[in-house]
C-alpha cells in the first residue's frame, strides 16, 4: 500500500485548472464573500480608497504584462493612462459618446499609442528602451498641457455623470462593482492569458529574446503584442480614473504616476496577478496609513504628526529599498513563503530543517 504525497491530478482539466486545490478554491470564496460585504459596513472614505485600489490594480497588471512577463522596461504608464483617459473623456463630452463605449474606443487608441511607442523595442532594451518610454511620457505630458484646442490645456475638463441602466455611477457605492467587476475581469484574462501559446512567448522573450526567436518566436511582433496589450489596460484604468472622478487634470499623469506604478508592481511582484494587486492595495493606501497615523497622535504627539505628511515620500522610497534588499520577489514571494511554511507544518524537517 502507497501514501501519495503531494498534490496529483488525474485528469487534464483538473491540472489545468487555475484553482484546482480545495483550499485554493476557499481562499477565493472567501475573498469573493469580502469583496461583497465590505461596500455595505465601509464608510465613503475607505470605499473611495477600494475604488482607487481597484482601478490601480487594472493598471498594475497591464503594467507587468509588459514589465513582469515580458521583461520590457517602461516610463511611460502615465503617459498611456492620460491617452486612456483623455480620448474617453473627449469622445463623451465633444461627440456625446456613449461613456461605455467611449472606454472601449479609449482602450483601442492607447493600444495603439503603446504599440507605436513600442516599436524602439525592437532594436533597445533595459535602459535604452526605458528612456524611449520616458520620451513617450515627455511628449504625452508636452501635448496634454500645451494641444489647448484638443485637451484644454492646464485647465480641467469636467465630466457628465456616467449612467447604467439609469443609475449614476460615479458615487463611491456604485463606482465600487464597476471597480471591482473590471480589476477581477483583468485579472482573470491575465492569468489565463499567460497559461497561452502567447504567454509563453512573452516568458520566452523575457527570460532571453535570442533563444526564443532560435525556437521560432517572433520577438518583435511578440514585443508589440505585449506593449498593445499593457497599453489596452493602463489606457482602461486612466478611462476608469477620468469617470470615477468625472474630472480630467493632466497632474494625475505625470511621471511621478509612472514612478508609483513601477513600484507597485516591484513590492508587488514583477510577473504575479497577485504581485500586481497586492502592490496596488499597498502603494495605494500607504499614504493614507501615514495621514490616519498623523490624525491620531494629533493630540498626543503633535510636533511628530506636524512631520509626517513631509515624510510620505520618503516612506515610499523606503519601502521599496527595503524591498529590493530582503526580497526582490516583493509581496507575492512573501505570500508563496507563508503558505509553504503551513502547507508543512509542523513537521520541520520537511522544509530542510534539522531534527535536533
Amino acid at each position: 500500500m502507497s501514501l501519495d504525497c503531494g498534490v496529483f491530478h488525474t485528469r487534464y482539466e483538473s491540472d489545468m485548472g487555475l484553482r484546482p486545490r480545495p483550499l485554493q478554491r476557499l481562499r477565493l470564496v472567501t475573498l469573493a464573500l469580502f469583496v461583497l460585504v465590505f461596500p455595505f459596513v465601509a464608510s465613503p472614505y475607505w470605499l473611495d480608497l477600494a475604488n482607487q485600489v481597484a482601478i490601480a490594480t487594472v493598471g498594475a497588471i497591464g503594467l507587468n504584462i509588459l514589465v513582469g512577463y515580458t521583461g520590457q522596461i517602461s516610463l511611460g504608464q502615465g503617459a498611456f493612462m492620460a491617452i486612456g483617459a483623455y480620448t474617453a473623456g473627449l469622445l463623451t463630452l465633444n461627440f456625446g459618446v456613449p461613456w461605455g463605449a467611449s472606454v472601449f474606443a479609449a482602450c483601442l487608441v492607447t493600444a495603439a499609442a503603446g504599440t507605436f511607442f513600442g516599436l524602439p523595442s525592437l532594436r533597445l532594451k533595459g535602459l535604452y528602451l526605458a528612456i524611449a518610454t520616458l520620451a513617450a511620457q515627455e511628449i504625452v505630458e508636452w501635448g496634454m498641457t500645451n494641444w489647448t484646442a484638443v485637451t484644454g490645456g492646464t485647465e480641467a475638463i469636467v465630466l457628465p455623470a456616467p449612467v447604467l441602466l439609469g443609475v449614476r455611477m460615479n458615487t463611491n457605492f456604485n463606482f465600487y462593482w464597476l471597480a471591482v467587476l473590471t480589476a477581477g475581469g483583468t485579472a482573470l484574462f491575465a492569468a489565463n492569458l499567460m497559461r497561452t501559446r502567447i504567454g509563453r512567448a512573452f516568458a520566452a522573450v523575457r527570460d532571453q529574446d535570442i533563444a526564443a526567436s532560435v525556437i521560432g518566436v517572433d520577438v518583435f511582433r511578440t514585443k508589440l503584442l505585449a506593449f498593445a496589450t499593457s497599453s489596452f489596460f493602463v489606457g482602461l484604468a486612466g478611462a476608469m480614473i477620468a469617470f470615477h472622478r468625472n474630472i480630467i487634470t493632466w497632474e494625475r499623469f505625470t511621471l511621478s504616476t509612472s514612478i508609483v506604478f513601477l513600484a507597485m508592481i516591484i513590492v508587488g511582484g514583477l510577473g504575479s496577478i497577485r504581485g500586481s494587486f497586492l502592490g496596488a492595495a499597498l502603494i495605494t493606501l500607504l499614504p493614507a496609513m501615514i495621514t490616519n497615523l498623523g490624525r491620531a497622535i494629533q493630540d498626543t504627539a503633535p510636533q511628530a504628526a506636524s512631520l509626517l505628511p513631509y515624510a510620505q515620500q520618503a516612506v515610499f522610497g523606503i519601502v521599496i529599498i527595503l524591498f529590493l534588499i530582503f526580497e526582490p520577489r516583493g509581496l507575492s514571494k512573501l505570500w508563496e513563503n507563508a503558505k509553504d511554511y503551513f502547507h508543512v507544518w509542523p513537521f520541520a524537517y520537511r522544509r530542510g530543517e534539522s531534527r535536533g
